[in-house]
């Protein structure tokens, strides 16, 4: 914001500059014709100064948008790095997560039959209140 009013202040400066050296040079005891030069050399001068102002100012641009664009870049890269890592761990909590349902599955599956065969052995000797049943 401060260059933006230096620049602007120093416009302002170099308007007033300008306009003060033209009206010097209107009222100055020369010839039509060297004022005539004196003016075209004035504008020549203010034409070249603002040409090269204005490459400055695209060079300037030019190496904030570069600096911009490597700094996006950056960033692109750490944002791409994270979500690796972020799917990298997921993909290995889904993992551990799938080992532990299969072992779990395993252990209702072996208990299920663990239950199954109590109940057909229990099913197939004869109860105690049974009359048949001798000990």
């Amino acid at each position: 914001m401060s260059e933006e009013k230096q620049s602007s202040g120093f416009s302002w400066f170099l308007a007033g500059l300008s306009l003060g050296a033209l009206i010097g040079v209107l009222y100055a005891p020369k010839s039509g014709r060297e004022t005539r030069e004196e003016i075209l050399s004035g504008a020549r001068e203010g034409t070249e100064y603002l040409k090269q102002r204005s490459r400055e100012a695209a060079d300037q641009v030019s190496t904030i948008v570069d600096r911009g664009r490597d700094q996006v870049n950056d960033y692109v890269d750490r944002g791409k790095d994270y979500v690796e890592r972020g799917r990298a761990q997921w993909d290995e909590f889904v993992s551990q997560g799938r080992q532990f349902v299969d072992e779990q599955a395993g252990k209702v599956s072996a208990a299920v039959e663990a239950g199954r065969d109590a109940y057909r052995s229990s099913a197939a000797a004869p109860a105690p209140s049974d009359p048949s049943y001798q000990s």
